[in-house]
């Protein structure tokens, strides 16, 4: 089963990045970077990535005829979306682990970030999935 671990940020969390010391950043992406390593070797790595910061953010709807229309930047928001990280495995459980690795990646101090991973699996489409 494939699930999808969303990393959420509170709005004012994005600048409080920028203060990380050069060592607290490279631990972190190091950490990051061991951890899909570790999931590659397993089978489990399907995806992740960073997202840009949130001023760079949209929302499109279809306008008449199809042609979009964009709206943002959304300051008002109270999170935003960091990054994600795609794994494909054997039950719910082992992605709650996974989230909960992800969550414990180190900031400042190498103190551990603890932050929220919101956990959904992805669907595929195929019988019994879908209502």
């Amino acid at each position: 089963m494939k699930y999808i671990l969303m990393m959420n940020i509170p709005n004012a969390g994005y600048g409080v990045f920028g203060a990380w010391t050069q060592k607290d950043i490279a631990a972190n992406f190091a950490f990051v970077k061991g951890m899909n390593k570790t999931l590659g070797e397993s089978g489990e790595f399907v995806a992740a990535n960073g997202l840009a910061l949130p001023d760079q953010a949209r929302v499109v709807r279809a306008g008449k005829d199809g042609v979009p229309i964009t709206d943002g930047v959304f300051p008002e928001s109270k999170e935003f979306l960091a990054g994600y990280l795609i794994v494909d495995v054997e039950s719910t459980e082992r992605a709650y682990e996974i989230a909960a690795i992800w969550s414990a990646a180190p900031g400042p101090g190498g103190l551990p970030l603890n932050m929220p991973i919101e956990v959904r699996q992805v669907m595929s489409g195929g019988a019994g999935e879908l209502p």
